[in-house]
């Protein structure tokens, strides 16, 4: 999804015009996650930029769409571009390290 939304109406607050690309985003999200995986794959990620314009788009990851978003508006800016591309990824395993067992804390007897 390559889309700009207008963030001025004449008769809608520019917060609900914010709740309401936020709305829209997290529906193509979750329609995209649902798609099936081709075999092989782990799960959905997803290429995120946002920015007043295409040109000044800046990367974000997923999570940090939303407040991206809201710093655009923030900012004063009349409308906000999002870029939201899917592709699909493994998980990569953590190396395994070998547990580091903390020595027990000494504890000191006074003998009076």
């Amino acid at each position: 999804m390559k889309k700009t939304f207008p963030l001025t109406h004449p008769k809608i607050k520019p917060a609900r015009l914010v709740d309401s690309v936020r709305a829209e985003l997290s529906k193509y999200i979750k329609r995209e996650r649902r798609k099936k995986l081709p075999e092989g794959v782990d799960f959905w990620d997803f290429d995120c930029k946002v920015g007043p314009d295409p040109a000044t788009a800046t990367e974000q990851h997923v999570s940090a769409v939303s407040k991206a978003i809201g710093d655009v508006c923030d900012d004063g800016n009349d409308s906000v571009y999002v870029e939201i591309l899917a592709k699909p990824a493994t998980r990569n395993s953590r190396p395994s390290q070998p547990s580091q067992e903390s020595p027990a804390p000494e504890t000191t007897q006074h003998v009076e």
